[in-house]
């Protein structure tokens, strides 16, 4: 950590620091564009395969309830990369735009990942094409293999994204010569140490976001009324995906927080909000941090060394082992923290409640209050999936490169970054206008008439 120390202070003294109000807008700025791509990203990873695996059930059963779903599911997809490559467009731009002295100086390290992202939206871009209108066009078995490259496609442009996280947490691959990157080595940069709990991390939420959504969709249906089998069966399969990846998100947290707490410690006491290096050190549910303390929240005792080292009187170190300038704002982690973390939970126990009800019984839960839950499970996963990604990069500050670059170093000086947010405000109200208003008009369309028309283009 010494050698990183000595960098972060050659980039800060050869770029300068530049002025924290000019910082502050252009991190808003940056969020503002995450929060609007990020769920986005969540369908790109797991949308494809839930899509081919309705299409994989008519395939089966030549029901033709199934190639109906699909059918719908497919022209949501599109509606969702489409506005997706928008966002995605812009965000590429404001990497050079908006952190110039950032991608100056790493763009050697990482610049292999980001071109493999780039091919692999290209190629996603032109199946996704084929596949939502070669219904007709191609047999059926042929059409279910056209979407097989949309899924390899999500899975590496998403791989190549959280790599270059990863890296930023935890940055490898370089060294640091004069206050200049020498010796690159793009691979070991690629896949470097929190790549790996990163990625595992993303891509269950992907399903876990995606599975909740589309369950809350048909759950409010379900709620007014709709209790056919186009209902059920969309029902049953968000139910499933959000009953599966739930848990399983749960266990994956836990290595994510173990890697944390051995390679940024701060960030850990951060979530926490522990003041000072402490054995078998407490959590707090709630509460505000405040002078080097929790104040309000209910004390957990011993239960952060529990979860962090798997050793109930393990030492955790505190805020205070690093200076005032090193830490990240601590309630804003810590409440991020604490929302992904209680989010999670409500819909891993709402999961099992499904699976059990349906392992026992054989059927859906029949309680309205499970469906009213089912729906806020929706919007719910979203503010966790955001929470996620708080925790994670407002967790890392003051680094953008961490132990090696300030976000204020890396930052532009340019101005005129107040008429781009005005811009970019306007243009993603107009995305989400007209996302929410074409899948809409999706979902007004009857699926009856859908399954009539594939029965009448059935062969006999």
């Amino acid at each position: 950590m010494h050698a990183l120390t000595i960098a972060a202070a050659s980039f800060s003294g050869a770029l300068g620091e530049p002025d924290q109000q000019q910082l502050l807008l252009v991190r808003e700025l940056q969020t503002l564009s995450f929060a609007f791509h990020i769920p986005l990203v969540c369908f790109g990873i797991a949308f494809p395969a839930l899509v081919l695996f309705v299409e994989g059930l008519w395939l089966r059963t030549g029901d033709p309830l199934y190639k109906a779903i699909a059918k719908r599911w497919s022209k949501a997809m599109l509606i969702l990369f489409a506005v997706g490559v928008v966002s995605g467009t812009i965000l590429s731009f404001e990497m050079g735009l908006l952190w110039p002295n950032f991608m100056a100086t790493f763009g050697d390290v990482f610049g292999v990942a980001f071109g493999i992202e780039g091919f692999s939206f290209f190629a996603e871009a032109i199946f996704i094409a084929m596949y939502v209108y070669g219904w007709e066009r191609f047999s059926p078995r042929r059409h279910l293999l056209l979407g097989v490259p949309i899924v390899i496609a999500g899975l590496t442009g998403s791989f190549m994204v959280v790599s270059v996280n990863g890296w930023m947490n935890h940055p490898a691959g370089f060294d640091v010569v004069h206050g200049q990157v020498a010796n690159v080595d793009p691979l070991a940069a690629l896949f470097n140490a929190h790549l790996w709990h990163e990625f595992v991390h993303m891509y269950v939420a992907g399903y876990l976001v995606a599975g909740s959504i589309i369950a809350a969709v048909y759950a409010r249906s379900w709620l007014r009324g709709n209790r056919d089998r186009y209902t059920r069966a969309g029902l049953v399969v968000g139910l499933t995906v959000m009953a599966l990846s739930a848990p399983v998100q749960i266990v994956v947290g836990d290595w994510a927080g173990r890697t944390v707490a051995k390679d940024q410690p701060t960030k850990l006491a951060a979530f926490e909000g522990l003041g000072h290096t402490t054995p078998g050190a407490a959590m707090h549910i709630g509460g505000i941090y405040e002078n080097g303390s929790v104040h309000g929240g209910i004390e957990l005792p011993r239960l952060l060394s529990l979860l962090a080292r798997h050793d109930a009187n393990a030492p955790i170190e505190g805020l205070s082992a690093v200076p005032p300038a090193d830490r990240p704002p601590v309630n804003v982690v810590r409440f991020a923290f604490q929302a992904m973390v209680a989010i999670g939970t409500l819909l891993a126990l709402l999961g099992i409640a499904y699976l059990v009800t349906w392992w026992r019984r054989g059927r859906l839960p029949r309680s309205r209050l499970f469906y009213w839950l089912v729906v806020a499970a929706g919007p719910l996963s979203l503010i966790a999936l955001l929470a996620g990604w708080t925790t994670t990069e407002v967790g890392r500050q003051p680094w953008v490169v961490y132990g090696v670059m300030r976000t204020s170093t890396g930052v532009t000086a340019a101005r005129g970054i107040g008429v781009v947010a005005g811009v970019l405000l306007v243009v993603y109200a107009a995305l989400a206008v007209a996302i929410i208003w074409l899948l809409r008009r999706l979902a007004h369309s009857s699926p009856q008439s859908e399954v009539r028309e594939e029965l009448r283009l059935r062969p006999v």
